[in-house]
């Protein structure tokens, strides 16, 4: 990304939230605001919680209780590891306000009637890998044919797998997909139960260890399959809460600058290493090829909500919703005024 490109996009926040500081409605019957409550797929393999990527940074610097400490209102981190079916179930049970989750879940929790706001960018063209039992002989997606594939499905990670394979000409319906989440499908390849999984860098652990072979990821697939992820929010949240909306916004700029600056990547590796139990340098070899500033930003930029509407158009096309819509009606309006 040109830094020309960077400042745009941090021109577009600028309005963004201010806009959302105008959108203050007489508010006389909401209750008042003591806790945030934040959900996060938690991705850690270890005792710790973490979702990587912003949710990190935002927690461990304490960003969001710095920010609104004078107010007495307290930040609850949710973390879930049925990932985002689990989450989209909290939402419609009233016990999270915002949550981090890939393009698949939010999308589906939208499709399904959840009231949800889109309210930023959390993370776009995140790398996805192929993993396989060693000496299986798959080399490419084609290769998979009538295999058993783990995937977590209701996951941004189910979309990057159709997406991927929708570039070669194939579906799930050539394969065998078996439904585990990360850990399961991390267990049942080492076992040697399923021939493949279709997932982040966790995989890479496998191949360090000799137990698994990574044949390409999606930058070999000119990208397909790549995730993006979201920061939503409650409809209802956003409505009785709009000042607190805009402040956590702002604090999570202040996590986004410090992701996006290109010199703290070892810091963030450190970082998530730690708390996610991987070891760094699984993370280092993830991260190789991928610039931060042009995967952090967090504004609503023109480019992203396209690839996000493909992904809607990809989901209804897949049958994991029943039918498309817009995007541009999906972003909190004082949002979407911004971004036109």
């Amino acid at each position: 990304m040109s830094i020309p490109f960077k400042r745009a996009l941090r021109r577009l926040a600028a309005p963004a939230l201010v806009s959302l500081l105008g959108y203050l409605p007489l508010l006389a019957n909401a209750d008042p605001l003591t806790q945030i409550r934040i959900a996060v797929p938690d991705l850690s393999a270890g005792n710790q919680h973490s979702g990587g990527g912003i949710s990190d940074v935002l927690r461990s610097q304490q960003l969001l209780e710095k920010a609104f400490a004078d107010e007495g209102v307290t930040i609850d981190w949710k973390y879930f590891k049925g990932a985002g079916p689990v989450i989209n179930e909290a939402f419609a049970n009233g016990q999270v306000d915002f949550a981090y989750l890939g393009d698949l879940a939010a999308i589906i929790g939208k499709a399904n009637g959840l009231d949800t706001r889109l309210l930023s960018a959390a993370a776009r063209g995140n790398k996805q890998y192929l993993a396989v039992v060693p000496g299986s002989g798959i080399k490419t997606l084609q290769d998979l044919k009538g295999k058993r594939v783990g995937l977590f499905r209701g996951t941004a990670t189910q979309l990057s797998f159709d997406a991927a394979l929708a570039s070669v000409g194939l579906s799930e319906k050539d394969l065998k997909v078996i439904n585990l989440d990360f850990n399961a499908a991390v267990a049942a390849l080492a076992a040697k139960q399923i021939d493949a999984s279709w997932g982040g860098s966790n995989l890479s652990a496998l191949q360090a260890k000799g137990l698994a072979e990574i044949p390409l990821t999606t930058k070999d697939l000119n990208n397909a399959g790549s995730i993006q992820s979201v920061l939503v929010a409650s409809g209802a949240f956003v409505d009785a809460h709009p000042q607190a909306v805009a402040k956590l916004l702002n604090a999570q700029e202040q996590a986004v600058q410090w992701l996006t600056n290109d010199a703290n990547k070892q810091a963030y590796i450190q970082l998530v290493s730690g708390l996610a139990s991987y070891p760094p340098q699984i993370l280092e070899q993830d991260l190789r090829d991928q610039t931060f500033s042009e995967v952090f930003p967090s504004q609503l930029d023109p480019v992203f909500l396209a690839a996000l509407q493909d992904s809607v158009a990809l989901a209804a096309q897949q049958r994991l919703i029943r039918k498309p819509f817009q995007v541009s009606e999906w972003v909190a309006p004082p949002l979407a005024a911004a971004t036109r």
